[in-house]
């Protein structure tokens, strides 16, 4: 085994050096005042949880998981998403004073990686989650909040697309012979492996009428403009297949008056590797990156894992992913550096108090503490020098 280092990372770890990370606290600023506002209270959960609670609930592949053991035995994990923790709060304690509730979150979660191939193990998502609600408005509102945060951070040209995964479940249970089989497609689909869908499909050894509709399915279902187009995919003889396709056009009706018939697909082929997602699912994408910047939908079968019988849905944001498609603003934050020597360093206290009741972010540096003072102040939009004879005094 090769030596660890003495600057190396675990697998999948990042570093947020200051201006990321000064980037990411705008974000959490910026949502804290936008879903507050919207009726969200933010909550916040331990790092570490059960493995046989919220490890097991979570739907994460088992492999992905960091997972260590406590003092008692007990099998712990870091949280792999923000859903499951916050559903075992709810249906713990918080549903019990409140229904339905509306809660919010930044915070970290950890999935590890086998080949880190550019994907981080530790990322932070932003998000909100409506438990207690099982309407079609409940799912009309995480669609509309999430489409309203990402203009409210300035992402000018995005999209989203929705689908259902109980309709999708339907579906390919209709056209396969196998829960082996679902399952096989349904992967297939997470990984957005259409040839190997296709290849998958003629392996099956179905009737060439049974191929041919399932070919077409996953070929003219995905991305279409209005609900409307998917009807011929519909088993009309199929009460709870006819059922979720008009829940599905009751969403949107609701998204159309909200304005976004525009930025809004519909795609049946869409699906999570979150298998706990039972009903509409949508995901975010915005011009910069190639992976969704976001997702969210119905998982009401989350809280039947917690004994608890409601309806739940939410959607949640990749923080670093916003950072690749936020624009970068050009304008400089005023930052005033003051430097001194040994005889006028309470001047430079005073002087940056008095700045900083100003609200300018002001830093005092000793003179004899920088090496390069003129890589050093090329970070400053505002030097004074507080010094004698040095020749620099402004």
């Amino acid at each position: 085994m090769t030596p660890i280092r003495k600057f190396e990372k675990p697998l999948g770890m990042r570093d947020s050096f200051p201006l990321i990370n000064e980037k990411k606290e705008r974000i959490r600023d910026i949502g804290r005042q936008f879903f507050q506002t919207r009726g969200f209270d933010f909550i916040k959960t331990p790092t570490v949880e059960y493995y046989e609670t919220v490890g097991k609930a979570s739907a994460i592949a088992d492999s992905s998981l960091f997972k260590l053991v406590d003092r008692q035995g007990e099998t712990l994990v870091l949280r792999p998403d923000m859903t499951t923790p916050i559903v075992r709060v709810a249906t713990s304690k918080l549903l019990k004073e409140q229904i339905p509730l509306r809660l919010a979150y930044f915070a970290n979660v950890f999935r590890a990686q086998e080949n880190e191939g550019g994907r981080p193990a530790e990322f932070e998502q932003m998000g909100v989650e409506l438990i207690g609600d099982s309407s079609v408005f409940a799912d009309a509102e995480m669609i509309i909040t999430a489409s309203d945060f990402v203009q409210e951070l300035g992402i000018g040209e995005y999209h989203l697309t929705v689908g259902h995964a109980g309709l999708l479940q339907s579906i390919l249970t209709q056209l396969t012979q196998s829960k082996e089989q679902v399952k096989e497609l349904r992967t297939l689909l997470v990984e957005k492996n259409m040839v190997g869908f296709e290849e998958a499909v003629k392996s099956y050894g179905l009737a060439k009428e049974e191929e041919h509709r399932f070919i077409e399915f996953i070929e003219h279902a995905s991305n279409v403009p209005t609900i409307e187009s998917l009807r011929p995919f519909i088993d009309e003889s199929d009460k709870q297949q006819v059922n979720m396709f008009t829940y599905l056009s009751d969403l949107s009706v609701l998204l159309e008056n909200a304005g976004l018939s525009k930025l809004v697909t519909y795609d049946l082929t869409l699906t999570s590797e979150m298998s706990y997602y039972t009903g509409m699912l949508f995901e975010v994408f915005a011009s910069g990156s190639g992976f969704a910047i976001g997702n969210g939908g119905r998982y009401d079968g989350l809280l039947h894992e917690f004994n608890c019988n409601v309806g739940a849905t939410g959607f949640g944001l990749r923080v670093d992913r916003l950072l690749e498609v936020m624009t970068t603003s050009t304008a400089r934050e005023q930052h005033a550096l003051l430097f001194f020597d040994e005889a006028n360093y309470l001047k430079a206290v005073n002087a940056a108090n008095e700045k900083r009741k100003q609200g300018i972010r002001t830093t005092i540096q000793y003179v004899n503490g920088v090496e390069d003072r003129q890589a050093y102040q090329d970070n400053f939009t505002d030097v004074v020098w507080l010094t004698e004879g040095d020749g620099n005094n402004e």
